[in-house]
């Protein structure tokens, strides 16, 4: 046999195997550190849409049935809800505050949002925020809307 024979050049290099490993991880790694760093406001946007929907929620029921109805957000443990219809959790990396008229800011205890059957709220504008970013989600006293700025 010649040496042509031997000399097949069909196949990788260990060198080219190694730089193409090298650039997958390298790809890998910075993509890892830009959707960990998404996360945290994508939960923080995902937590204040869930919120204001159980605010509307509440509203909705309100007009409904005529009747009072109250969302009770619990500052210390992190939880708020529709009382008597469960309770939702608040990320731990997320603070959240209340700014009421009267009381000014709130950060400890337990806070109601009242609705009464005619739609109107009782009660102040909710900032939920982490590290990065902060939400405000805002209710009109009079009209009973509730928006996220």
């Amino acid at each position: 046999m010649s040496d042509q024979g031997l000399r097949n050049k069909e196949g990788f290099t260990l060198l080219e195997l190694i730089v193409v490993i090298f650039l997958i991880t390298l790809v890998l790694g910075l993509s890892t550190v830009y959707f960990a760093n998404s996360m945290s406001s994508t939960r923080l946007s995902a937590t204040a849409r869930e919120l204001s929907a159980t605010l509307r929620h509440a509203r909705s029921l309100a007009q409904i049935h005529g009747e009072k109805e109250i969302v009770t957000i619990d500052l210390d443990s992190k939880f708020y809800g529709l009382e008597g219809k469960g309770n939702r959790g608040i990320p731990n990396d997320i603070a959240v505050k209340i700014l009421d008229g009267i009381s000014g800011e709130i950060d400890k205890g337990k806070y109601q949002i009242q609705f009464d059957g005619a739609g109107a709220i009782e009660g102040g504008t909710i900032v939920l925020s982490s590290k990065k970013q902060s939400i405000s989600i805002e209710t009109d006293p009079i009209v009973g809307s509730v928006i996220i700025k």
